[in-house]
């Protein structure tokens, strides 16, 4: 049943698929791997959102994709990328990279770390177009720009800022303090989803903590509230 503007569908952390394999603990919020609900597959071309934790100098060694935006925002610790394109970079705490897997690229994501956990989400957006060239695209964005507002991070026409991802989607991160009130606004014809990646918030009569996420559709004027400090990403979809 579609989501009017009166209605959304809450979606519980605790109903994520789960991979704990020593070094890594990861939460899928659409199937992925060795998890499978065939209710969760997507959601209008967001494919993958893992809440991934990765052990100090452990990750993911040299692996192959194709035909996905992938991108990363690390919350918490570092992240060390490798990629073909002889791309070589390290991720910290608000920063995004986007990469356009194309027809095919290979790449390792590593915790840089020998001491302490990494802490990022994962993002698969379909791109809307196949075979495309390979690429990739890392940015640092200030804290002060996603205080008690929504900043930017990707999108198809790199506005604002943000990275450039090939699909009419957009990705944007808030930081939010504790009795801080945000709007959102969604056209119509989009779809929304709004996903807590850390703290507490109030979404109409709904209370979110960590890990939860809402489905709606446009046209919507809603606005959420943070019980506590909080960051949340909202995604944009066609």
């Amino acid at each position: 049943m579609a989501i009017t503007p009166t209605e959304f569908e809450v979606r519980q952390a605790e109903d994520r698929g789960t991979t704990e394999i020593g070094w890594l603990h990861s939460r899928h919020s659409f199937s992925f791997g060795h998890y499978y609900d065939p209710t969760r597959i997507s959601y209008h071309g967001l494919r993958v959102l893992n809440d991934d934790i990765v052990a100090a100098g452990q990750g993911f060694g040299e692996h192959g994709h194709d035909n996905m935006e992938i991108i990363t925002w690390v919350l918490e610790g570092e992240l060390a990328h490798a990629d073909s394109t002889g791309t070589r970079g390290t991720l910290m705490p608000g920063e995004a990279q986007v990469m356009t897997a194309g027809r095919g690229i290979r790449h390792s994501e590593m915790n840089g770390s020998s001491t302490a956990p990494a802490h990022f989400i994962q993002i698969w957006i379909e791109p809307d177009q196949r075979n495309l060239e390979p690429a990739y695209a890392q940015k640092s964005f200030p804290p002060d720009q996603r205080h008690n507002q929504w900043q930017l991070i990707a999108s198809p026409d790199e506005r604002n800022g943000s990275l450039r991802i090939h699909q009419d989607a957009a990705v944007h991160v808030a930081d939010l303090d504790a009795g801080k009130r945000l709007e959102i606004d969604l056209l119509e014809a989009r779809h929304g989803y709004l996903h807590v990646a850390t703290g507490c918030i109030r979404f109409r009569e709904a209370e979110l903590k960590a890990g939860d996420a809402v489905a709606f559709d446009g046209p919507a004027q809603l606005d959420i509230e943070a019980l506590a400090h909080s960051q949340v990403l909202l995604f944009d979809l066609p």
